[in-house]
């Protein structure tokens, strides 16, 4: 699952100061910390690894989770069983979308709408245009309603699935729809809202909790087949069905400067931890006790961290403390618009 983030578009939250991949521009997303110095971490005494300094720079890169720590947070359509009874047409419309994605895509439609400050409905069009997904062969009709949550990604995908099921003969339209405690009752329902984009680990840890209580063992995982079937068997359970998983991902990642990357020849998470120690991490306050910030970073990864900063959750806190060369290592989201492409 991934940290909380505050579901707010760029212009509302940073303003002018907004960060472009390669010209120093932000995005906002995540719940502010206390700013600061914070304990947690190994020290590096008698550790063989050079202490590696911060390097400051405009561009920021995500290093690969190349050993899985994160669940699985793939972008997948979450439907209304009920209203698609009878309807061969609509969740194939929608996986049609799902192969078009991908993470570095996802990037690329935030930073139009977040940094560029351009409309969701115009980046989303111009997308299904681009992809070829506006003569879909499938045909449908009847009424659509897509729901999003509150923040720009969301409304780009629903308004992404909206123009393809327009394009197919539906009559589709988005609505926005607050956060999950208040959307997916509504998709659950079916009579407000039929269809919306969801996240596969962050929605199977909803459902199980809501379904098998606040201590529940977890279903979500770092395995995308496993993670959807357990999704699947839940979505049952609560009158959902869901289309194919994207391969566009947002979920928990650490990022550093591409200067510091390009400096020290990183590009996973288990290099940074070969070639560096006496690291400087950046994240939300509880990053030092959660299994998939801190903890799991020195346990699976067996990094080392000289010191913790409380920031934000991949928020411009973070983001800016990276920049600036004020920490090493930060937690992001992988799919900021600030983030320069891996391909």
């Amino acid at each position: 699952m991934k940290f909380p983030r505050t579901h707010v578009s760029l212009p509302r939250a940073l303003g002018a100061a907004a960060a472009v991949v390669s010209l120093a521009f932000l995005t906002a997303c995540g719940e502010p910390g206390s700013a600061g110095g914070g304990g947690g971490g190994s020290e590096t005494g008698g550790s063989s690894l050079a202490a590696c300094e911060a390097v400051p720079g405009d561009e920021l890169v995500v290093l690969e989770d190349d050993k899985q720590l994160q669940t699985v947070d793939n972008i997948i359509p979450a439907v209304n069983a009920a209203a698609v009874e009878g309807d061969d047409t609509l969740i194939p419309l929608l996986d049609t979308v799902s192969a078009a994605l991908d993470t570095d895509t996802l990037i690329g439609l935030n930073k139009a709408v977040d940094v560029d400050r351009r409309t969701s409905k115009e980046v989303a069009e111009e997308f299904v245009a681009d992809a070829g997904l506006d003569d879909p062969e499938q045909s449908g009709s009847g009424k659509v309603v897509v729901g999003a949550a509150d923040f720009a990604e969301s409304a780009t995908l629903g308004t992404i699935y909206a123009t393809v099921l327009n394009a197919a003969g539906y009559d589709a339209e988005v609505t926005t729809i607050g956060n999950r405690e208040a959307y997916l009752p509504a998709l659950e329902d079916g009579k407000q809202v039929q269809v919306i984009p969801e996240y596969v680990g962050t929605l199977t840890e909803f459902i199980n909790k809501d379904v098998n209580g606040a201590d529940a063992e977890p279903v979500a995982s770092s395995d995308l087949d496993a993670t959807v079937e357990g999704l699947t068997g839940l979505g049952e359970e609560v009158g959902l069905v869901f289309g194919q998983p994207s391969p566009a991902q947002d979920q928990n990642a650490f990022a550093v400067t591409k200067a510091f990357a390009d400096e020290h020849g990183l590009t996973t998470l288990s290099s940074l931890a070969e070639a560096c120690g006496g690291l400087v991490l950046g994240g939300p306050p509880e990053c030092t006790e959660r299994p998939f910030c801190q903890p799991g970073l020195e346990e699976t990864y067996g990094l080392e961290f000289a010191e913790f900063r409380s920031l934000d959750a991949g928020g411009p806190l973070t983001k800016s403390a990276l920049q600036q060369g004020e920490v090493t290592l930060g937690l992001v989201f992988s799919s900021d618009g600030s983030l320069t492409p891996t391909s």
